[in-house]
C-alpha cells in the first residue's frame, strides 16, 4: 500500500482518472474545501476546484478527462462538470457521479438521474422496507405514593486518604458515611446544588462545588472539625471535578466554559485563592487526577483517529503543572477506549506507580512511570460492571460503584466488599386544597380557548375544572388569581441534556419559561438520576425530570455523556445497570452496530422503557420507538433522515408515518427567526439565570445562523410532511436555553402546523410518548399548569410570556423564580 498525500488536509472521496494516471479527491482543512488531483508518475498535486462559501465534494472524472463534482452553498446543491452546472435546478445529493453508457447518472431530488447531453430523465428505483410499531408494557413512574424510596444516585463517591469515610453527593447534598457502610451523615442540607467532593490529603477537610453562595458553582472547602463552609473561587466560570494536590496547597479542576462541558484546566491556591489556568478550553475533558510528585496532571480526552470524523477514543491526556512544558498523550491501550470520560479515570494511585481506569466496563489498573507512562497493560481487578474508582492513600484499596451499589477492593488480595448505603427519600407532594381562577383555558385536548375557568387541584392532581365561583374560592387552602392570565398545560421538554455546571439555576429556568417536565435522552452515568431524584425529592426546585444513562456508544465515542461500548459482553454489563439505576429510556447512538442496537431493543422494552436514536432506519424495524432531530450525525450514507438543503423526501416520509414513532426535530435554526420576530425577547431577565457563555445564544447572533439558514425552508416543508403522515411530533431542542423550546413550537406553525397543533407537540403528545399523566388540563392529570398572557392560539409566541407555573401542584410565581433563596 502506498500512501499518495501528506497534508493537514483530510483527503477523502477519491477516483481515478480513465487513463489510471491521476486521482482526484476532495480535501477539507477546517470548513473550507476544495478538489485535487495527484499525479501518480511525479506525486505532484494541483489544485482543481475550490469553492468560496460553500462546499465541493464527490469528484468524478469522465472518459474524457472531464470532472463531474458537487457544490453546496446557500443557493442549494448542484452538480458541475468543469465549471459548468449541469443540474437543472435540481436538488443533488453529494454522491459522485457515474459515468457510462455515453451520460452519467447522479441522485436527485431523491430519485435516480440519468443525463445524456442534455436529456434528463429518471430511473425507476423502488424497494420496500419493513418497519413495526412496538408493543410491550411501559413503565410507569409513581408521581402519587410517598412510601420512602431507596436513593440510586450516588455522585463521585470517594473514599478518604484513611480508608475510613466516604464522601459523595446525592439528593442535592453532600454527605459523608463509614466505609464500612450504614446511615450518611448529610453535611450540607440545603437548596443548593453540590457536586465532585474531594478529600485533603490529611483528610480534615472536602472540597466540592456549589452553587451555595447564589448564582452559579464556585468550590467551597468544609472544615470537618468546625463543619464550616468557606468559598475558594470567584470566577465568571464553573468549577467541576475538583483535585487535590498531594502537598495540599493546589486543588485542580475543571474550569467549564462552554456547551457540553468543554473546559479548561486550573489550580487554585488553597491559601490565596488565585487561579492559575493549564490548559485552555479542551473537549470536554475528564476530572483531573495528580501524580504523586505533584509535578502532573492527567485528564481523560478524546483521541482522535482523523478529523473527519469526531468520535475518538478515551486516552490519558498528561498536562505537566509548570505551565511551560507542552501536554502529552499516554495510551494505556491505543485501539480501546477508557469507557467514559465522566467516571472511568485515569485515578492516579497516590505512591505514582499505577493509574486505574474502566475498560470494558469493568475495573483495571496498569503500571505507569512518574509522567503517566503505561510499563504494563491494564490488567482487570472485577468482572461487573465498575464505575468511578477513587483510591486510598496507600494504594492499596480503590473504592468503586457498580450498578446500584458501592464496593472496594483490596488490589492486593483481590477481596471484594460490598457498603450498604442506608439512604431513602419520600416524594415531595403537597396536600390540601388549591383553586385557581383563570381568564382564558387552553386545555390542548380540544382547539378552543375556554373562558373564566376555576381549576381545582387536590395535592399533586387535577380534581375539577368548572365554571367560575367566587364562593369556591373561601374554601380552598390557596387561591391563585389567574385574573387575565390563559392557562396551558405545563410545557414538555422532549430533548435536553442535564449538566451540572449549570447548577440549580437550570431547573429554575425550566420553570421560569413554564416547562414542568423535561426529558433528558442522554447523560452521565449517575448525574441525572440524582438529578431525578433530588427533584422528586423538593430539594431542589424543578420540573419532572425523566432521564437516560449515558449514550450507548460502539467503541469510540464523542461525548463525555457517552460510553464507549467495546463488545458484546460490555454492552450486558451496561444493560444490567440501566436495570438496576432505572432509567426512563435508553439510548443507541450512531456507531452502535444494528445487531447490538436490536438487543438493546429487546432489554429496554423488557423493562418497560423506550429507546430512541439518530436513525429512522433499520431503526423503524429492529424496533427503535423514537428519533431524535431532523437532522443531527448517523454513520451511514443512507441512513439520515434529510438530503441537502433539509429536505426529506418520501421514503423517510413514509417510514416516521407507517412506523408511528416519535419525533423531536430539534430545528437548530428557528431561534434566530423567532427573536427576529419578538426581539424584546432577547432582553428577558430569566436568561441571566445561566452561565455567561449560554447567556450569549440569546442575547447575541449566533454564528451558526448563516450555516443553518438554507436548510430552514426545506426542514420544516418535510416536518409538515412527517406529521401529516402519522409521525407524533414531540418538542425538544437539544439545548438546556429554555427560550428555545419556546422558537422551536413557533417554528412548527411556521411549518404548517396549527398554533393548537403545535402547543400539542410541548403538552400532550410528549406526555403520551412519556407515559405520564399530565400534558392535558383534564380532571385526574397532574397538576402541571402554566400560566401566560395572551392566547397561544392567537399567536403561538404567547407562550413565552410565562407569569406562574404550577409543578406537581405547587405553585411558583416568575419573580419568585427568578429570586434567589439558597
Amino acid at each position: 500500500m502506498t500512501q499518495i498525500t501528506k497534508t493537514a488536509r483530510e483527503d477523502r472521496m477519491p477516483t481515478w482518472s480513465a487513463d489510471g494516471k491521476r486521482i482526484g479527491y476532495a480535501g477539507a482543512e477546517g470548513s473550507q474545501t476544495a478538489l485535487w488531483v495527484t499525479n501518480l508518475a511525479d506525486g505532484k498535486e494541483s489544485l482543481m476546484k475550490e469553492i468560496k462559501g460553500g462546499r465541493v465534494d464527490a469528484p468524478s472524472f469522465g472518459p474524457d478527462g472531464q470532472v463531474a463534482y458537487v457544490v453546496q452553498d446557500g443557493q442549494g446543491s448542484r452538480l458541475e462538470i468543469d465549471g459548468e452546472v449541469v443540474s437543472d435546478g435540481e436538488n443533488v445529493f453529494p454522491f459522485r457521479a457515474s459515468w457510462g453508457q455515453g451520460g452519467y447518472y447522479y441522485v436527485a431530488d431523491g430519485k435516480i438521474r440519468r443525463r445524456v447531453n442534455n436529456r434528463v430523465s429518471t430511473v425507476d428505483f423502488a424497494a420496500r422496507l419493513e418497519v413495526i410499531h412496538p408493543s410491550y408494557t411501559r413503565a410507569k413512574r409513581d408521581w402519587d405514593s410517598t412510601a420512602a424510596r431507596k436513593a440510586l444516585g450516588i455522585v463521585h463517591p470517594k473514599i478518604s486518604p484513611g480508608g475510613d469515610r466516604i464522601a459523595f453527593v446525592a439528593l442535592g447534598d453532600l454527605y459523608m458515611m463509614p466505609s464500612q457502610g450504614g446511615a450518611p451523615e448529610n453535611l450540607t442540607n440545603d437548596a443548593a446544588l453540590d457536586a465532585d467532593p474531594a478529600w485533603s490529603p490529611d483528610g480534615q477537610s472536602i472540597v466540592y462545588s456549589s452553587d451555595k453562595g447564589g448564582g452559579l458553582l464556585q468550590l467551597w472547602i468544609r472544615s470537618l472539625k468546625t463543619g464550616k463552609d468557606r468559598q475558594l473561587t470567584s470566577i465568571d466560570t464553573q468549577p467541576l471535578g475538583a483535585a487535590w494536590s498531594p502537598d495540599g496547597a493546589l486543588v485542580a479542576f475543571l474550569d467549564v466554559d462552554s456547551v457540553w462541558g468543554d473546559a479548561g484546566v486550573c489550580v487554585v491556591d488553597v491559601t490565596t485563592g488565585k487561579v492559575t489556568r493549564l490548559q485552555g478550553s479542551l473537549g470536554q475533558p475528564g476530572s483531573p487526577s495528580w501524580s504523586a510528585d505533584g509535578k502532573y496532571i492527567a485528564i481523560s480526552l478524546s483521541y482522535k483517529f482523523s478529523k473527519s470524523f469526531r468520535e475518538g477514543t478515551n486516552q490519558v491526556y498528561v498536562i505537566p503543572v509548570d505551565g511551560k512544558t507542552e501536554p502529552f498523550w499516554q495510551l494505556p491501550e491505543p485501539n480501546m477506549s477508557m469507557d467514559t470520560r465522566s467516571g472511568s479515570g485515569p485515578a492516579w494511585a497516590p505512591d505514582g506507580t499505577k493509574m486505574a481506569g474502566i475498560y470494558e466496563g469493568v475495573l483495571k489498573i496498569w503500571p505507569v512511570g512518574s509522567d503517566a507512562k503505561p510499563l504494563g497493560p491494564p490488567r482487570s481487578y472485577t468482572s461487573e460492571v465498575s464505575y468511578f474508582p477513587t483510591w486510598t492513600a496507600d494504594s492499596r484499596t480503590i473504592l468503586y460503584q457498580s450498578s446500584d451499589r458501592l464496593k472496594k477492593i483490596d488490589t492486593d488480595s483481590g477481596i471484594i466488599t460490598d457498603i450498604p448505603v442506608d439512604l431513602s427519600y419520600r416524594l415531595a407532594k403537597p396536600t390540601g386544597r388549591t383553586v385557581i381562577h383563570v381568564s382564558n383555558l387552553v386545555d390542548a385536548v380540544q382547539d378552543v380557548t375556554q373562558h373564566e375557568k376555576d381549576i381545582v387541584i387536590e395535592g399533586n392532581r387535577i380534581a375539577e375544572i368548572r365554571d367560575h365561583d367566587q364562593t369556591l374560592h373561601n374554601s380552598a387552602d390557596k387561591y391563585v388569581d389567574g385574573t387575565g392570565l390563559t392557562a396551558i398545560p405545563g410545557l414538555i421538554e422532549y430533548h435536553a441534556h442535564i449538566q451540572k455546571d449549570f447548577g440549580s439555576n437550570l431547573q429554575r429556568a425550566w420553570l421560569a419559561y413554564g416547562i414542568t417536565t423535561v426529558r433528558d435522552p442522554g447523560t452521565q452515568v449517575y448525574d441525572a438520576i440524582e438529578d431525578r431524584e433530588a427533584a422528586e425529592a423538593g430539594v431542589r426546585i424543578g420540573p419532572r425530570l425523566y432521564v437516560g444513562g449515558p449514550l450507548l456508544e460502539w467503541q469510540r465515542v464523542y461525548y463525555k455523556m457517552g460510553v464507549a461500548v467495546s463488545g458484546p459482553a460490555h454492552l450486558e454489563r451496561e444493560i444490567e445497570r440501566s436495570r438496576a439505576l432505572k432509567y426512563d429510556l435508553m439510548k443507541s447512538y450512531v456507531r452502535m452496530p444494528d445487531i447490538y442496537q436490536r438487543r438493546i431493543v429487546e432489554a429496554a422494552h423488557e423493562m418497560g422503557i423506550p429507546v430512541s436514536g439518530h436513525e429512522i432506519f433499520p431503526a423503524a424495524y429492529t424496533g427503535v420507538d423514537g428519533t431524535e432531530h431532523m437532522g443531527a450525525s448517523s454513520r451511514r450514507g443512507y441512513s439520515p433522515k434529510q438530503g441537502p438543503m433539509g429536505i426529506a423526501y418520501d421514503d423517510v416520509v413514509q417510514l416516521f408515518g407507517r412506523s408511528r414513532r416519535t419525533l423531536a426535530p430539534t430545528n437548530f435554526g428557528s431561534l434566530s427567526g423567532y427573536l427576529a420576530r419578538n426581539p424584546s425577547y432577547r432582553g428577558d431577565p430569566r436568561v441571566k439565570l445561566y452561565p455567561n457563555w449560554a447567556q450569549k445564544s440569546v442575547t447575541e447572533k449566533s454564528p451558526f445562523e448563516a450555516l443553518v439558514r438554507p436548510m430552514v425552508a426545506g426542514s420544516l416543508a418535510s416536518l409538515k410532511k412527517i406529521y401529516d403522515a402519522g409521525a407524533v411530533i414531540v418538542a425538544g431542542t437539544d439545548t438546556m436555553i429554555a427560550t428555545n423550546l419556546h422558537a422551536e413550537i413557533a417554528s412548527y406553525v411556521e411549518a404548517g402546523l396549527s398554533p393548537f397543533q403545535a402547543l400539542q407537540t410541548a403538552t400532550i403528545n410528549p406526555a403520551q410518548a412519556l407515559n405520564l399523566d399530565a400534558g392535558t388540563l383534564e380532571a385526574g392529570k397532574l397538576a402541571d399548569i402554566t400560566l401566560i398572557d395572551g392566547d397561544p392560539l392567537e399567536d403561538i409566541a404567547n407562550t413565552f410570556k410565562v407569569r406562574k407555573v404550577i409543578t406537581n401542584g405547587r405553585v411558583f410565581d416568575d419573580q419568585e423564580l427568578l429570586t434567589d433563596t439558597r
